[in-house]
């Protein structure tokens, strides 16, 4: 069986050439592409593989784009880390797909399935495309953000930003130098951050990755964290987070 594998983080691409040859399946790699743009050259000068692996966000766009401009006769198998909300999607079109990170059982499964059909196990359809790109669509996050200051508004980068918190029903920005308002409630501010830098620890704060500076096991199975220009605040995770906390420290 020969295979593809479309996927732009190379650790991801190892997992899963470690978990296929984990696998019962005899295969044949026959490359590792990690843009939309190399894909669609593949395709167009190469006969269609066996069978697909396809990440969902590549280095260069949505792998939904290689269909609107080649065709790709061979059978896939999406593998994504979006949410459960943008994987309802997949249920409900009947795509075929694997929840990063992707688990030996899964990759089995679905490579059973594959064997056991007798049709291709995806065949993405023009309105089954055009829902999925719809659904996937990623939300451009901020790069500015508008803060007051004197009598008017100035705009300073997310980047500089350390940390957010809200008191008296105000919301503050701290950099390394200043402490701003923000006229935006917590809810508004951290819907629009990349939620790879910041992370909302309680009802409270929004801490960039970037201000940690330690970590510390704190009473409730809390953990407390030391951060840049703490000013006058306590920085506590809530116990609910505590788990997904270290996990999205660790990424």
């Amino acid at each position: 069986m020969q295979i593809l594998i479309i996927e732009d983080e190379p650790r991801a691409a190892n997992q899963l050439q470690n978990l296929l040859n984990k696998s019962t399946f005899d295969f044949q790699l026959l490359d590792v592409i990690d843009t939309v743009e190399d894909a669609v050259l593949w395709f167009k000068k190469n006969n269609a593989p066996d069978l697909v692996f396809m990440d969902i966000q590549l280095a260069d766009g949505l792998s939904f784009e290689i269909f609107q401009q080649t065709e790709v006769v061979a059978p896939i198998i999406f593998t994504t880390a979006f949410d459960q909300y943008a994987i309802q999607a997949f249920k409900v079109n009947s795509v075929d797909y694997l929840l990063k990170p992707i688990q030996q059982n899964d990759l089995d499964t679905a490579l059973h399935k594959f064997f056991r059909s007798n049709t291709p196990t995806t065949i993405v359809e023009p309105d089954i495309l055009k829902k999925l790109l719809n659904s996937m669509q990623i939300p451009q996050k901020r790069s500015g953000i508008l803060v007051k200051e004197g009598g008017g508004f100035v705009q300073i980068r997310v980047s500089e930003l350390l940390y957010m918190y809200s008191q008296d029903s105000i919301t503050f920005g701290v950099t390394h130098n200043k402490r701003y308002i923000i006229d935006e409630t917590m809810d508004q501010l951290f819907d629009s951050l990349d939620d790879t830098k910041f992370y909302r620890i309680n009802r409270g704060q929004i801490i960039s990755k970037m201000s940690i500076q330690k970590i510390e096991p704190y009473f409730n199975h809390r953990v407390k964290l030391s951060v840049s220009n703490p000013r006058d605040q306590e920085f506590i995770v809530s116990r609910q987070k505590t788990g997904d906390f270290k996990d999205w420290m660790n990424k």
